[in-house]
């Protein structure tokens, strides 16, 4: 007969573990110090909540490790007085540091970025909130450790005690991903899904179709306006027109085409591709002196820094476009839909690209691939070497290359040995280049055939996040810092993981310059190196001026 045994020394709320609070309160201590992206007090504090429970999570089970392989039993009352001592002493000195320390430390970003420094960082909010994400997390943890050693105390019954422990843990972290994974973060994701849906359709009342029948959304177009998303219909309405273009330049100018075609305009990306090859040909696209094929990023969003100095240099002589995937942020989109991305940009490469490379190459357009963040990932993934080596595209401009981007991590690892990492030379330049904020001094060989450069900022955790900071020091903090990489950044097992890990979400909250905010000005040096053409210094700065009344 079966009976339910009782379960010994699994209090929610017991003693709490003396090696867990002191390298707790040491991971939260340099979870203060300096990383990419300054960081606001609640952001700040929820990284310190978890850095602590993490450090509390390794600290406590060193500690049930060192009982598994030796067996001891529980120690005296008065040996454990003195561990919870200098656990205490240990953890209340380190915090302490790390708040007297925790502005200076914030600071220290906002001069490598040039930010006006902060009166105070709000050690106290910083606390605050730290303590009662680290109070919910160690709870959690209690609350697993307890399922546990319930489950294993069953098991002790029918299998041996160290193999009834194991199960117990086993089946403890499946109950607890079931539960946390399917029911909680699955609901969550649900609900965000849904309200960037509703948000996608919604047209504000001052946001009418255009009248000119050379828009995508007009009643010519054969893309409905109500089809083209929110992303869409703000980059089909937006500035420069000819007239601001010819104001700049001094030169006679074209209207820009920009060609999209929404998430919602056709069923599948194949459909998609294919409206915007007839959309292209409608509006006379291929008529153009430059024809771009752009991924947008995981919204549709089309970053008008990026794409009005191409705008100016073109004269106007220019065609965008630009397929949406998804109506969700690019985290998201990747963790939910990474496929779609990628099966857009092949069928919208397809379309154009097949169109394009059957014309006279003598009358044909100059054709430029344009991707920011996850558009850049996706939209290099259809090239392959045949298309180069046999009809290739003009050039491309890379910004915010990701991580996960192939070929940027390819540069990354054949870069030239002396060349910084976050600054890499690839060979002797002329196919690829990296440009950051600083004009480059380095002297390279002629381009060839195909102008590619990857535009990316040495403070954009997108850029340089990777898994193996969890064990390792990254390649970009050895040797010379970036420009804006504060000089007190050092690297630390796990923390440091972490702290990217929330530079990534806040990475987007920089001014333009920094971090993921790619400014215009800069758009505009690299723009001008692609397109490869003879810019007057004198038009670069008007441009230049009218990117700084705009502030981006």
């Amino acid at each position: 007969m079966l009976r339910w045994r009782r379960v010994k020394d699994a209090s929610l709320f017991g003693r709490p573990s003396a090696a867990g609070l002191a390298l707790g309160a040491l991971f939260f201590a340099v979870s203060l110090s300096p990383s990419l992206i300054p960081r606001a007090a609640l952001v700040q504090g929820a990284l310190g909540g978890i850095c602590f429970a993490i450090g509390y999570l390794v600290g406590y089970t060193l500690m049930v490790l060192r009982q598994w392989v030796v067996e001891s039993g529980p120690a005296a009352p008065r040996v454990l007085r003195i561990k919870m001592t200098l656990g205490l002493l240990i953890a209340g000195a380190a915090i302490l540091w790390a708040l007297w320390n925790v502005t200076g430390w914030q600071n220290d970003i906002h001069a490598a970025m040039g930010i006006p420094p902060v009166e105070t960082a709000r050690p106290f909010t910083i606390l605050a909130v730290a303590a009662f994400v680290a109070l919910v997390l160690v709870f959690l943890g209690r609350l697993f450790r307890r399922l546990w050693r319930v489950i294993a105390t069953q098991l002790e019954a029918f299998i041996p005690r160290r193999l009834a422990k194991l199960t117990g843990i086993t089946l403890a972290l499946l109950l607890f991903w079931a539960v946390g994974n399917d029911v909680m973060l699955g609901r969550v994701l649900q609900a965000l899904d849904e309200t960037y849906a509703a948000l996608d359709r919604l047209i504000p009342p001052e946001k009418a179709a255009p009248d000119d029948a050379l828009k995508s959304g007009s009643a010519a177009s054969l893309v409905g306006w109500d089809g083209l998303g929110a992303a869409g219909r703000d980059w089909v309405l937006a500035e420069p027109d000819a007239a601001a273009i010819t104001a700049i330049t001094g030169a006679p100018a074209l209207e820009p085409l920009r060609i999209y075609v929404g998430l919602n305009s056709a069923p599948d990306a194949d459909q998609r591709g294919r409206l915007a090859l007839e959309e292209a040909l409608r509006v006379g696209a291929f008529d153009r002196r430059v024809l771009v094929i752009a991924t947008p990023t995981g919204t549709g969003w089309m970053d008008p820094a990026g794409m009005q100095p191409l705008d100016y240099l073109t004269g106007g002589d220019v065609a965008v476009v630009a397929v949406q995937y998804s109506y969700l942020p690019s985290w998201m989109s990747l963790i939910l839909q990474p496929e779609y991305g990628a099966e857009s940009a092949v069928a919208v490469f397809r379309e154009i690209y097949g169109h394009w490379r059957n014309l006279p190459e003598a009358s044909r357009p100059e054709l430029y691939l344009f991707g920011l963040s996850l558009g850049a990932r996706n939209g290099e993934l259809p090239i392959s070497w045949q298309d180069l080596l046999s009809d290739p595209p003009q050039g491309a401009l890379w910004a915010g290359p990701p991580f996960a981007m192939r070929g940027w991590q390819q540069l990354l690892a054949s870069r030239v040995p002396d060349s910084p990492a976050w600054a890499p030379r690839y060979r002797d330049g002329s196919a690829i280049r990296v440009m950051t904020q600083q004009p480059q001094s380095h002297t390279y060989a002629p381009w060839g055939v195909m102008r590619m450069i990857y535009l990316e900022y040495p403070s954009d955790p997108i850029v340089f996040f990777s898994t193996g900071t969890l064990w390792r020091a990254p390649a970009w903090l050895r040797g010379s810092r970036g420009p804006d990489v504060s000089p007190s950044l050092r690297w630390w097992p796990v923390v440091t993981f972490l702290q990217l890990g929330f530079d990534m979400m806040t990475a987007t909250t920089t001014p333009p310059g920094h971090g993921h905010v790619y400014a215009a000005k800069h758009y505009l040096r690299a723009w001008a190196e692609v397109l490869g053409g003879d810019y007057k210094p004198e038009m670069m700065a008007r441009i230049e001026t009218i990117f700084a009344g705009q502030g981006i």
